[in-house]
């Protein structure tokens, strides 16, 4: 395996990339990134949209000029953690993503946000930002509201037909 790449930064998240659109999804440990990660990979695969993981646990992002890419760790690949299970091949997506959406996932959020969705300042670029908290992951919601949001994103032009949700576009951050 090759060294990791000397501009990338290196973060703790998953990703994976509908129809070539990468989305990042960040929390602390135990969260359900992974869990979220395959939860959306599943409803894609259901809906016959391209997908696959960009990576799992370590993901480096580079930025050229206004795209944030994504790429996974070269240790790890497109294996991602099924927690009591382990380490599992999945479809890999085709080695980076350009960003087009960032997850957080958080321990509380308000029922009535004043957005839905939020703008991101990721190396000093605005991306939209869905914050998402665990009743919302248990609820089963999670991987509709992601893929609707992503629809709402700019770059995104394929992979979200089907939308039930219409998010307004985000705001800058």
């Amino acid at each position: 395996m090759s060294a990791p790449a000397r501009d990338a930064i290196w973060i703790h998240a998953s990703c994976i990339a509908i129809a070539g659109a990468g989305i990042l999804i960040r929390g602390a440990s135990g969260a359900g990134k992974s869990t979220l990660a395959l939860l959306i990979l599943d409803r894609a695969a259901l809906t016959d949209r391209s997908a696959g993981l960009v990576g799992d646990d370590r993901i480096g992002l580079t930025r050229l000029g206004d795209t944030i890419l994504a790429r996974p760790h070269p240790a790890l690949g497109a294996r991602i953690e099924v927690r009591g299970v382990g380490l599992l091949e999945a479809t890999a997506a085709s080695g980076s993503a350009p960003l087009r959406l960032v997850v957080d996932l958080v321990a509380a959020r308000p029922r009535l946000p004043d957005a839905p969705m939020t703008g991101i300042d990721l190396l000093g670029l605005p991306l939209p930002g869905l914050t998402l908290d665990p009743a919302t992951l248990r609820s089963g919601l999670a991987p509709r509201l992601v893929l609707d949001a992503l629809a709402a994103c700019q770059g995104v032009t394929g992979g979200t037909d089907g939308s039930v949700l219409r998010f307004p576009k985000p705001s800058e951050p």
